[in-house]
């Protein structure tokens, strides 16, 4: 069976980073595979399973950037898309680590010593996080959601919607960006409260869409959490969040580069293996040519996400908009060309549900939408540009 070419971004790691991807993709082909997913994931509409991502917490992996003593295993941020590039290449059902790890950026940099303890540990067992942003009328304009949070005594009371909250229903906590006052400009008054998922007045309802049920759409009817689910600053939320969105971005950048070479692969096999006209259809130009176009996009695709993994090692204080932002738009929309070839190079077979090529495409087409669309991504490179 052909195999897609090592890519050069892999000898700038160390021996022990190799022997790190060697493990994730031994466990995910050993636990994950084609006859197990199925069972896994309730017929692919369950993306993440807890019995995998309690395993894998035993293993240390989800306990990467975490301190020892909140029950880590530390490692770098680096290490830490390693591992989402290659479960997600290995379609090892544990997908609310992203969302999850997105989390845990956030409570390094910002949370207090208690709900580091609390929470870490909890992520570090195999546990998730989710964070609610958007809302029915404020998706990419954050600064215009509603939803409002008030101090009575030594309690928050929160009241609105939010919308597209990825895994929450799989969540302990969810960490909920919501207004706690006003300013001059619209993004002030933004704090950020932790709220248990069986806090009362806490509702949430599956949003039912093409790549399955993993998002859902969230009610707080006065819901009360005590006053130290604050994390950081009152009226520091938007701060935070763009402190975050380095890690955000390359984050999903990082899964969505290890499903892109997950279709490529399977790609990659299945011409090789399919005959048409008395031979292989990856004989044929056509499809060479195609193939050699996204092996290289590959490539580069890693070496960018990876190159800004490691400036954000360097310091992690440091604003990349543009880097990151290049990450997330180059890794997410070649997730989807990869996707959308694979079911076009297979055929009516890639249209089956019985193969997975449709699902590769399915789970590709919303890398392009969540954490921030295309559109926004290019807007913002375009500005680093002085435009």
């Amino acid at each position: 069976m052909p195999t897609a070419p090592r890519s050069p971004a892999d000898h700038g790691l160390t021996d022990e980073q190799r022997d790190f991807v060697a493990a994730v993709r031994d466990f995910c082909a050993r636990e994950c595979g084609p006859d197990q997913l199925a069972e896994l994931t309730d017929g692919g509409r369950d993306p993440h399973n807890d019995g995998i991502a309690a395993r894998m917490g035993e293993l240390g992996w989800y306990g990467l950037e975490i301190e020892e003593r909140y029950g880590g295993s530390g490692g770098s941020f680096l290490d830490a898309t390693l591992f989402l590039e290659e479960f997600s290449r290995g379609q090892a059902p544990v997908a609310a680590y992203g969302v999850t790890l997105i989390c845990v950026g956030a409570l390094n940099r910002f949370g207090s010593d208690e709900q580091k303890r609390d929470l870490l540990g909890r992520v570090a067992a195999g546990g998730t996080l989710a964070i609610a942003m958007s809302e029915p009328d404020a998706g990419s304009d954050v600064a215009a959601l509603k939803c409002r949070a008030r101090r009575d005594g030594d309690e928050w009371v929160i009241s609105g919607s939010k919308m597209w909250c990825s895994f929450a229903h799989k969540a302990s906590h969810v960490l909920i960006v919501c207004r706690t006052g006003e300013g001059s400009e619209r993004h002030e008054g933004l704090s950020m409260l932790w709220v248990p998922r069986d806090a009362e007045g806490f509702a949430m309802r599956p949003i039912d869409t093409l790549g399955g049920e993993d998002t859902n759409e969230l009610h707080l009817d006065e819901v009360r959490v005590p006053a130290d689910a604050l994390m950081g600053t009152e009226g520091g939320g938007w701060l935070q969040l763009m402190a975050g969105l380095n890690k955000e971005r390359v984050i999903l950048a990082a899964m969505a580069l290890g499903l892109a070479q997950r279709a490529f692969d399977d790609t990659l096999a299945y011409v090789g293996e399919r005959r048409q006209f008395g031979r292989p259809i990856g004989s044929f130009q056509a499809l060479q040519h195609r193939l050699a176009d996204l092996a290289t996009d590959l490539v580069q695709a890693r070496l960018l996400v990876r190159w800004v993994a490691r400036m954000t090692d360097e310091d992690p204080t440091r604003m990349l908009p543009q880097e990151a932002s290049m990450a997330k738009l180059a890794a997410t929309e070649l997730a989807k060309r990869c996707a959308l070839e694979s079911v076009q190079m297979a055929g009516g077979y890639g249209y089956a549900k019985e193969y997975p090529m449709e699902r590769y495409l399915r789970t590709a087409v919303v890398t392009t939408i969540y954490g921030g669309t295309s559109e926004i991504q290019r807007n913002i490179i375009a500005k680093t540009l002085g435009l």
